[in-house]
């Protein structure tokens, strides 16, 4: 399996980062599973996580609205920026919005009520020690707004170089089959996960030439950067998997 990888990226002059696992029988295979990478947006799916845990343990309330103001509002993908200003909208809608359509103003409220520090926090809990909500989004292109929003863990020196967030395909993977398992937070929880996931609209990865299958992923997208982490229904099991392109001289 291996070698029949390397043969479809050795050609490609990018860095390639990826590990898959099937949930049923285990078997597995990895490039590079446990080398920490940019997330670019797939770092979303984690803060969904630990907003889960937030709502569970009572220190947040999926009905509470939350205010989106002009300031708050940021480039790139999503559509909260073409919202007025002092909208308000239920805490559950502005998940959706950060995971079904990648919303990055979404994301920013979302850090905002619980902060990144609360994520890697939770991600902790999870034994996934190597993944890590950095900072809040600052948007897209030249529109970029300054940085902030930074967790203890964005604030190091040496953590600067990953942007929004870091994590490794192993750790991404490891998340996914957790919530194969029904264990993150609860079983309920975890199906819901799985369930907004299997709605989000960019497909242009995992996606991509898997129409057949059921695929529930979260995508991610810089510069010289493409991601996506997910799992796959097939007729051998569910796989779930997790991949990072960097460095990638051109893109489509």
């Amino acid at each position: 399996m291996i070698e029949r990888l390397r043969r479809h990226i050795d050609f490609f002059p990018g860095e390639v980062r990826l590990f898959a696992k099937n949930l049923q029988s285990g078997a597995q295979v990895g490039i590079g599973e446990h080398e920490p990478v940019r997330t670019a947006s797939t770092i979303k799916l984690p803060i969904m996580a630990a907003l889960f845990h937030e709502v569970a343990r009572g220190r947040a309330r999926w009905d509470e609205r939350l205010r989106l103001r002009d300031s708050d509002k940021v480039s790139g993908s999503g559509v909260l920026h073409e919202f007025s200003d002092g909208v308000e909208l239920p805490l559950r809608d502005v998940m959706h919005l950060m995971i079904v359509v990648s919303d990055n103003t979404a994301t920013n409220l979302i850090l905002d009520r619980i902060t990144a520090d609360a994520v890697n926090a939770y991600l902790d809990t999870l034994g996934l020690t190597r993944t890590r909500s950095m900072r809040k989004v600052r948007g897209d292109g030249s529109q970029l707004k300054e940085a902030s929003g930074w967790s203890k863990a964005g604030l190091l020196e040496e953590n600067k170089r990953f942007g929004l967030g870091s994590s490794t395909s192993w750790e991404m993977v490891a998340l996914l089959e957790k919530l194969h398992r029904g264990e993150i937070v609860s079983p309920e929880a975890s199906r819901e996960m799985l369930a907004i996931l299997g709605r989000q609209q960019y497909k242009d990865c995992i996606g991509r030439y898997l129409g057949r299958y059921r695929v529930m992923s979260k995508s991610g997208s810089l510069d010289a950067l493409r991601s996506d982490a997910g799992i796959v229904v097939t007729p051998r099991g569910p796989i779930a998997m997790a991949m990072t392109v960097d460095a990638m001289p051109w893109v489509d």
